[in-house]
């Protein structure tokens, strides 16, 4: 565990160089099309990945990447980490995601937020703020973008009993596209509010897409059966592979 702690602390240290460094790459592209800006996300999420596989041994792997539609979308994924905000832009050619409002105030930082178009919203206004993502929602999506959607609306650790928001729905059968379920068990290997980098196979997987047109309730009761049945097998072969790696689960990839 030595071994695994120093891992770690080399990973945090080089994140926010990294961070910087990418940043620093990205300024030009405020007076650039919107596209410029996500590329250069996606290889400041590419490096992440490179630096959590050659420092603390985390291997990614993705499955199910052919079921991915294209065009406009709806992505609702499992949120177990910092780590599938920052590396799920990837795969789509125009994500976009909910966040607070309180982040476009930060310096620079804020400004790639708005260049992005993401959709900030106050989060203590309630249903009015529901309301606005999904009419926010709607708008980008009918421009051909992919809504990156985590149901549940904030991590939640590995294991722990599924607490889905109704708002999927609502933007669901508003916006009127497919919706692509995605599971994963990133909780066991950057685990929420925690230091740690847990060597082992971090697993992303794709699911099949869940067509337009169901009925709201139908559609909730699929995609949380869908995500919540493949994430637990997910987790549970995780969990596994790191019995084997330390004897035991750590407790801190659980917390």
């Amino acid at each position: 565990m030595v071994s695994i702690f120093l891992r770690s602390l080399v990973f945090n240290i080089l994140f926010y160089p990294v961070f910087i460094f990418w940043a620093l790459v990205a300024l030009p592209t405020l007076a650039m099309p919107r596209k410029a800006l996500m590329r250069v996300a996606n290889w400041w999420g590419q490096t992440n990945i490179l630096l959590m596989r050659v420092i603390c041994n985390i291997r990614v792997e993705y499955r199910g990447v052919e079921k991915i539609p294209k065009g406009p979308l709806i992505v609702a994924a499992k949120h177990q980490s910092m780590w599938e905000t920052i590396s799920l832009l990837h795969f789509f050619d125009e994500p976009f995601f909910v966040l607070k409002r309180e982040l476009r105030r930060i310096p620079i930082f804020g400004l790639f937020l708005m260049k992005a178009d993401m959709v900030a919203i106050d989060r203590s206004a309630g249903r009015r703020a529901l309301m606005q993502v999904v009419r926010r929602a709607s708008e980008e999506v009918k421009r051909g973008r992919q809504f990156v959607i985590f149901p549940e609306g904030t991590r939640r650790p590995p294991g722990a009993p599924p607490h889905y928001k109704a708002g999927v729905g609502l933007i669901y059968v508003d916006c009127g596209v497919p919706c692509l379920p995605v599971a994963l068990n990133s909780g066991l290997f950057w685990p929420r509010n925690s230091f740690m980098r847990y060597p082992g196979t971090l697993v992303v997987e794709f699911l099949d897409p869940l067509p337009p047109g169901l009925p709201r309730e139908e559609f909730l009761s699929r995609v949380e059966t869908a995500i919540e049945d493949a994430t637990n097998r997910l987790v549970a072969a995780g969990e596994a592979e790191q019995a084997q790696l330390f004897g035991r689960v750590p407790q801190a990839a659980k917390a």
